[in-house]
């Protein structure tokens, strides 16, 4: 965790923000060497996993008749022959 003084962590807020924000990086700021305050992320933010595709492949089974009409709606639709 870094530690800056406060003179600095004014001209450096909106980074030190985007830091806490984007990767979780806590720091602490310091007048006259002693820590005062600390600026940190509120939350944990989810990183996404980079996509792979295939990676569910055989986990997943998809039934013949998945998109076949149920018969209470065939009865809506009035599909003649439908199950």
């Amino acid at each position: 965790m870094p530690q800056i003084n406060i003179h600095q962590a004014k001209s450096t807020l909106s980074k030190l923000v985007a830091a806490a924000e984007d990767m979780g990086e806590e720091t602490t700021l310091c007048r006259a060497g002693k820590p005062v305050a600390k600026i940190t992320p509120i939350g944990a933010k989810t990183v996404c996993k980079a996509r792979k595709p295939g990676c569910f492949e055989g986990k997943i089974e998809i039934s013949d008749d998945f998109d076949d009409f149920l018969p209470a709606e065939s009865a809506i639709f009035s599909i003649p022959g439908a199950k």
